[in-house]
């Protein structure tokens, strides 16, 4: 660009670390859940999780109902959106989401469970 010859400009921050989940492969979702529990070591990236799959199975549950076909779209939306915050905000990673799919969702939900039951702190 014409005028920027010989500039110097800062280098990019790191948005994120890279977590070994990201290269790790798992032979069944018992051995995920212990690195999936690391990567939500923040009491506010949790909460944000467990609050946004409430809201997408509160959303489930009222297209179901009332056949708001159209509410079927937040679903996704309410869950990602929250749970994705919670890893760029609060805990600066990379969500499992990406390289582990179906190992994630069911983490979601089975770390849902366990902070409804007590077993992980709110």
């Amino acid at each position: 660009m014409p005028g920027l010859e010989g500039a110097s400009f800062p280098k990019p921050i790191k948005c994120f670390s890279d977590s070994r989940m990201s290269t790790q492969r798992f032979a069944s979702f018992h051995d995920f859940y212990p690195h999936y529990l690391r990567e939500h070591s923040s009491r506010a990236s949790r909460r944000l999780h467990v609050i946004g799959t409430a809201f997408a199975i509160v959303l489930l549950i009222a297209a179901l109902v009332t056949r708001r076909w159209s509410l079927l779209w937040g679903v996704p939306l309410a869950g990602y959106a929250f749970a994705w915050l919670g890893h760029f905000v609060f805990e600066k990673n990379r969500p499992a989401t990406f390289r582990h799919p179906l190992y994630s969702l069911r983490g979601d939900f089975t770390m849902l469970r366990d902070v409804l039951t007590g077993r992980i702190r709110w």
